[in-house]
């Protein structure tokens, strides 16, 4: 079965130079001129990634990763022409994936799509069945579910890689490289602060006492700390 992409930017130009290159490496697009046709989309169509502009008249992009991640974990990936570091922690921050900054290379952003949706595609390469446990916290990784006694914490798809890498070794220390490579699954760090984000996002997640949580080792990284 072939995997959805959706494409959401005002500029028709950009949705059918992004709809040409997707579809030659077989995936099915769905498009939208802003954010409100795009949460229509989603909400009656099967949608395994989208591709969003910020800049949109009706809904803007910030509005819509906040509706989409109401409901869904799918992976998001921003390509906007906002080039400044605090856009593109916003746009991390509310749930984001990946930022792209235009002008692009259609090229980069395939790329991007087929990273993200590595972690999503099940396979027995990608995710081996198993249980992960830190204290009271357990990640199912086939099924991609972290929970919390009997409630389950909801992750991105970039959450969950960092979760479940911290999750194998606790009490390792993994640096700002290591972790970037785990949750993007690409060699090269765009910038300390998109970890740095990601870190902070993830730890508003796990549980308020405090048994688990990540801690910093100054100068080295981060580590999975599991109080006894």
């Amino acid at each position: 079965m072939k995997k959805t992409i959706l494409i959401v930017d005002d500029e028709k130009e950009i949705r059918e130079l992004l709809r040409l290159y997707i579809e030659k490496d077989s995936y099915a697009v769905i498009q939208a001129e802003n954010g409100l046709e795009a949460l229509k989309q989603a909400a009656s169509a099967r949608i395994d990634l989208a591709v969003i502009d910020i800049m949109m008249p009706e809904l803007d992009g910030y509005q819509l990763i906040k509706g989409l991640r109401e409901h869904s974990n799918l992976p998001i990936i921003v390509v906007s022409a906002k080039t400044e570091n605090h856009e593109k922690i916003l746009g991390l921050d509310l749930g984001a994936d990946d930022y792209v900054t235009k002008p692009f290379d259609p090229l980069e952003v395939t790329a991007r799509i087929k990273a993200q949706l590595r972690r999503y595609d099940g396979s027995a390469e990608d995710f081996k069945a198993a249980l992960l446990t830190a204290g009271e916290l357990c990640m199912d990784v086939s099924a991609c579910t972290l929970r919390f006694g009997r409630g389950t914490i909801p992750l991105t798809a970039t959450e969950f890689n960092m979760m479940k890498l911290f999750m194998q070794s606790p009490g390792r220390v993994y640096t700002k490289q290591q972790i970037y490579e785990a949750a993007w699954q690409e060699a090269a760090i765009v910038d300390d602060n998109t970890v740095m984000v990601a870190i902070s996002k993830l730890r508003g997640k796990l549980p308020e006492d405090g048994a688990v949580s990540i801690g910093t080792v100054r100068g080295l990284g981060y580590r999975l700390e599991v109080r006894a």
